[in-house]
């Protein structure tokens, strides 16, 4: 064995750590991803037996400060009421949960009077860029009280990035009840809100429609290709040392 053959020896053992450090991350990754498709597999079938469930009746106010976003988020419910002459717009580019409904366009969020003279903020469905101003959906307006069907849901956390609301414009960009309430002067209301689903109102504006489990769920491609990733260094890690060897054999 020449001189030189024991520091290239030395040589391999740097490229061979890192080989299997990366794999072992990538792998890692692969691993993580095959958690998240149970978790997401999961939750897609927790929400579609909740949107398929019949509705209930709405829970009375004593019993709100019990509710929670982790126990009774997507709850269908029935109830009626009378919707008083307010609306706060909430801009969207689209929902998950809508496949109906594409942006840009706004939410109607209205508060509505209960049997019990208790108010909830109803979202009363989607319109269009354009249909901002009630003037322009008028036969929409809700008149009297109505049987409403829809499922509860909890304000919207804001992002980072979420632009400031504009109350003076009407214009929020997260359903946030409670904020929207406070600075419009609505007054107490339910801790949460109402999507709903029908009756559909006369000239089909605001949209309304059921919520859908139409999660995303790509965690099985997510992991493929970081185990496919891990492969590739594995065998190119594979094929250096088969190079390096001979050159320490030579």
């Amino acid at each position: 064995m020449s001189l030189q053959a024991e520091p290239r020896r030395r040589g391999i053992v740097v490229p061979i750590i890192f080989v299997l450090v990366t794999c072992a991350a990538l792998v890692s990754l692969g691993t993580w991803q095959l958690e998240r498709k149970s978790w997401k597999e999961g939750l897609i079938a927790e929400l579609e037996s909740k949107l398929s469930a019949q509705p209930v009746a709405l829970p009375p106010r004593e019993q709100w400060p019990q509710l929670s976003a982790a126990t009774d988020e997507f709850r269908r419910v029935m109830f009626p009421a009378e919707f008083l002459d307010q609306e706060a717009l909430v801009y969207t580019s689209g929902s998950a949960l809508r496949p109906d409904v594409s942006g840009p366009g706004y939410w109607v969020l209205s508060p509505a009077r209960l049997s019990d003279g208790q108010l909830a903020v109803v979202n009363r469905g989607f319109v269009p860029e354009g249909k901002q101003d009630p003037n322009t959906r008028r036969e929409g307006q809700p008149h009297g009280v109505t049987e409403v069907v829809g499922t509860m849901r909890w304000p919207e956390p804001r992002g980072m990035f979420t632009p400031n609301d504009a109350a003076a414009k009407n214009l929020w960009f997260v359903r946030d009840p409670t904020a929207i309430a406070a600075a419009k002067g609505w007054g107490v209301i339910a801790p949460f809100y109402i999507d709903q689903e029908a009756p559909p109102p006369p000239g089909g504006l605001p949209k309304v429609g059921p919520l859908r489990a139409t999660l995303p769920n790509n965690h099985l491609q997510y992991a493929v290709t970081w185990y496919g990733l891990a492969l590739v260094v594995l065998i190119s890690g594979v094929l250096f040392l088969r190079a390096r060897r001979r050159e320490v054999a030579s």
